[in-house]
C-alpha cells in the first residue's frame, strides 16, 4: 500500500509540475496579408566562368556532424583552382549548401558570414559548450515533467544560445549577399510528416516573410531532437493573403505522375493555406525525414520547369563539372552484442531498431539523389546538344572547344568509412551531443579534411579545373593527411 501511495504521489506531483511548466516554443514567424515572393527558379551566378558548380550537404549528428562538416568545408577552401584575375578556391564554386541539425549550424554560419569570414566557427561554436544552457539531467523531476509535457528544452536554451553567441540575432535576410549560394536549412513538419525547408516557397504558403525569421530559430528547429527539445512552432493561421501557387506546386497537385516526394511537399504547402485545422506547424529534427540534407536539391529538380533548372540556360551551357558532396557524420556499428545469443535489453533493442530504420532511409536518400543527378545529366546533354552554334557563341563568347556532351556530374558521399578501420571505429564511438571535448572536435575536423584528400574523383575534377584555368602544378590538398 505504501508503494502504491508513493507512486500516486509521484504521479500527482508530476502532473502539477507539468501544469506549471511554461515553455517558449514560438511562434518564430509572423503572418501577414502580403505573400512574399517565391523561391527564384535558378541559383545565383557567381560571375566566374561557371565551369564548375558544387553543392554541399552536411548531415545531422550534433557537434560530431558540425566538426566533420567544418573539416570538409575548410579542406575544399584550401584547394586553389584559379589565380587570375583573383585567387579562387573550390569553395567559390559552391552554389548550393544544405544542412541538418549539427550540419545546419555550419551551413547557416557560412550563409551568415560569407565565404571569407566563416572560419571562426571553430572558436565560436565547435570549441564552446552550448549544452551549458540546456537541461540534460535524466533524473531531474523538472526535466521529467517537461519531457512528459512535450520536451525538456525549449527556445530559451539552444536557440537562445545560438542567437546570442553565434548568429548575433541575425535574420534570414543576412543570407542575401552578392553571389551568395542557396542555403537550405532542413527540419521536419510532424503534422504533415514531410521535410520542412526554410525556403521562400514554403514561407509564401504560410503568408510569412522568411527574411524576418531568426537564423538561430531555424537551426534550433533543425536540431530539435524529440523529447530532448519541444517542437518549434510556426504560425499558419490564414489571413486575407494574396498568395498565388507557384506553377510547380499546381502541377504537382494535379498530376499524380510527379515525384511522390514533390507531391507530399506540395500537399504540405497546400495544407498551410487550406486546412482549417492547421493553425500552427510544429517542427522537429530534420533528421526524422532527411538526415543527409539532400531533399532541397531533389525537390528543386523535381519542380524544375526546364531541363537545366536549378541552373539558368547560361549556366547550363558553361557547365563542365557538377559535384554534389555529402558530408555524412553518421555513426557506424560499434556494438558487440552479435557475439552471443543473449536477449537484447529493451534499450539496446530500441536503439538497434531505430538505427536500422535510419540506415535504410539514408541509403534510399543517396540513391534518390544519384538518380536525380543522373537524369539531370542526360537532360542537360540533350538541351546543350539542341542549341545552335549561334546560341552557344552568344553565351560562351566563342564556340572554340565546345563539346555539348562534355558535362560530368557526380555525387560524392564522404563518411567515416572512407578512413582506415581503426580511425573510423574511434569516430563512430563519439556520441551525438551538442558539446564535445576539444580533442574529439579536433579529430573530427581532421577526419573531414582527410576524407576530402582521399577522394579520387574530387582529385580528378580539381586537376581538370586547374588545367583549364592554367594554374601551375601544386599539391592538390595542402595541410591534409591522406
Amino acid at each position: 500500500m505504501i508503494g502504491l501511495r508513493s507512486i500516486c504521489a509521484l504521479v500527482a506531483s508530476l502532473a502539477i509540475l507539468c501544469a506549471c511548466v511554461a515553455k517558449d516554443v514560438g511562434p518564430i514567424n509572423l503572418v501577414g496579408s502580403d505573400a512574399p515572393p517565391p523561391t527564384p527558379k535558378f541559383i545565383a551566378d557567381d560571375g566566374d566562368d561557371g565551369s564548375t558548380v558544387m553543392a554541399l550537404a552536411f548531415s545531422g549528428g550534433g557537434m560530431r556532424a558540425a566538426a566533420f562538416s567544418y573539416g570538409v568545408l575548410t579542406a575544399l577552401d584550401d584547394i586553389v583552382i584559379d589565380e587570375i584575375p583573383y585567387r579562387r578556391s573550390m569553395v567559390d564554386n559552391i552554389r548550393m549548401m544544405s544542412g541538418v541539425s549539427g550540419g545546419a549550424v555550419v551551413a547557416a554560419y557560412f550563409g551568415y558570414k560569407g565565404r571569407n569570414d566563416y572560419r571562426d566557427l571553430d572558436r565560436r561554436f565547435l570549441h564552446q559548450n552550448p549544452e551549458a544552457t540546456m537541461r540534460t539531467s535524466k533524473l531531474s523531476p523538472v526535466a521529467l515533467s517537461r519531457a512528459l509535457s512535450g520536451g525538456v528544452n525549449d527556445r530559451s536554451s539552444f536557440a537562445r544560445w545560438l542567437d546570442n553567441n553565434l548568429f548575433d540575432r541575425a535574420e534570414f535576410a543576412r543570407f542575401r549577399w552578392p553571389n551568395a549560394p542557396t542555403i537550405w536549412i532542413n527540419a521536419s513538419d510532424i503534422y504533415n510528416r514531410t521535410p520542412f525547408l526554410f525556403t521562400y516557397d514554403t514561407f509564401a504558403a504560410l503568408c510569412s516573410d522568411l527574411d524576418k525569421v531568426r537564423i538561430a530559430d531555424a537551426v534550433a528547429a533543425s536540431a530539435a531532437f524529440p523529447v530532448v527539445f519541444s517542437p518549434v512552432v510556426l504560425q499558419a493561421k490564414r489571413t486575407r493573403c494574396d498568395y498565388s501557387r507557384p506553377d510547380w506546386l499546381t502541377q504537382a497537385l494535379a498530376d499524380r505522375r510527379h515525384s511522390i516526394r514533390l507531391q507530399a511537399y506540395a500537399e504540405a504547402l497546400e495544407a498551410y493555406q487550406r486546412n482549417p485545422d492547421l493553425n500552427y506547424v510544429r517542427l522537429l529534427d530534420g533528421g526524422l525525414t532527411d538526415n543527409l540534407g539532400v531533399t532541397g536539391f531533389v525537390l528543386e529538380r523535381a519542380a524544375a520547369d526546364s531541363p537545366h533548372g536549378p541552373l539558368s540556360a547560361e549556366q547550363a551551357v558553361k557547365l563542365r563539372h557538377f559535384i554534389f558532396v555529402i558530408a555524412d557524420a553518421g555513426r557506424g556499428q560499434t556494438e558487440s552484442w552479435s557475439r552471443d545469443m543473449n536477449n537484447l535489453p529493451i534499450g539496446k533493442l530500441l536503439l538497434a531498431a531505430t538505427a536500422t530504420s535510419m540506415s535504410a532511409s539514408l541509403r534510399d536518400e543517396i540513391d534518390a539523389l544519384r538518380q536525380a543527378v543522373s537524369i539531370w545529366h542526360d537532360q542537360l546533354v540533350k538541351y546543350r546538344c539542341g542549341l545552335s552554334l549561334d546560341q552557344v557563341r552568344r553565351i560562351r563568347g566563342t564556340t572554340a572547344g565546345w563539346n555539348c556532351r562534355d558535362v560530368d556530374t557526380t555525387v560524392e558521399h564522404l563518411s567515416f568509412s572512407d578512413l582506415d578501420p581503426e580511425t573510423a571505429m574511434e569516430l563512430n564511438r563519439i556520441p551525438t551531443r551538442l558539446t564535445l571535448p576539444a580533442s574529439e572536435v579536433d579529430r573530427l575536423v581532421a577526419a573531414g579534411r582527410r576524407v576530402v584528400a582521399r577522394n579520387d574523383h574530387l582529385s580528378g575534377a580539381v586537376a581538370d579545373v586547374r588545367r583549364s584555368a592554367g594554374v601551375s602544378e601544386r599539391e592538390l590538398f595542402p595541410h591534409a593527411e591522406r
